[in-house]
């Protein structure tokens, strides 16, 4: 299938596991691919391998929570290819876990600029791009299920930004609907990443990690992949405003 030809999308977070299985999906269905990652060196590698597999595509070493920096990134793909189509609005960070009444002021700012200000800044640029060109895009913001849907102990800056975003893609599906643009979420649950690696590895938080869906066993990057490409693909094209949780049934407890 090749849902996404001549289709130009951004992936943020480009360089991790969930961003890096999206971008791939993405091109195998014919996209133009922006890779935004903090880390260049991360974005370079996946633009290079979609590159290798006969993709375009182009990195981009950006913060987004720099307002010129998620500028300059939707930029880019108006600058090499013309157009934007799709963002996945992937990037974020789990900042730091510790009471609510132990985290300092610092650590609050800093997983709100770049999981809350960082996807509305990356959100704004690319909508008014598809708005000024005449673009029915769609947009998918990067929620989470266990933080966005439920809370987790310790996680006050998570918690509080995911939940944030399902009220700003639900708020900007209703501003971008007169336009044809359809703005959703993807709300992963436990998904095995780099990141879960370490726990993973060993045996008793394999278990533990895998007890935490009533599907037993973590999800798999390329299970939110599939997700984000369907949300927007055409097959679609009704769908907005909606924050779809996929988690093995994490959430249904």
């Amino acid at each position: 299938m090749q849902r996404f030809k001549d289709k130009v999308v951004i992936v943020t977070g480009g360089g991790g596991a969930i961003g890096g299985a999206a971008a791939r999906r993405f091109a195998s269905e014919g996209a133009a691919l922006i890779v935004v990652d903090r880390v260049a060196a991360r974005a370079e590698a996946v633009a290079a391998d979609l590159v290798d597999g006969g993709a375009r595509a182009v990195a981009v070493a950006a913060d987004v929570g720099d307002e010129g920096d998620a500028e300059r990134a939707v930029a880019a793909a108006i600058a090499e290819f013309g157009r934007v189509d799709v963002l996945f609005n992937n990037a974020g960070i789990s900042g730091v876990v510790a009471p609510v009444f132990a985290l300092s002021v610092a650590d609050w700012d800093e997983i709100v600029r770049i999981n809350l200000r960082g996807m509305f800044l990356v959100q704004r640029e690319a909508l008014r791009a598809m708005i000024a060109a005449g673009t029915q895009g769609a947009v998918v913001n990067m929620g989470s299920s266990m933080a966005g849907y439920d809370v987790l102990a310790g996680g006050a800056g998570y918690a509080a930004t995911k939940h944030a975003v399902i009220g700003l893609t639900r708020v900007a599906a209703l501003d971008a609907a007169p336009y044809g643009i359809r703005v959703n979420a993807v709300c992963p649950g436990v998904i095995e990443t780099p990141m879960t690696a370490p726990l993973a590895a060993n045996e008793e938080m394999r278990k533990l990690l895998d007890s935490m869906t009533p599907m037993g066993r973590m999800g798999q990057a390329d299970e939110i992949a599939n997700a984000v490409v369907w949300l927007c693909s055409d097959a679609a094209s009704f769908v907005t405003g909606h924050p779809l949780v996929i988690d093995g049934g994490a959430t249904v407890f």
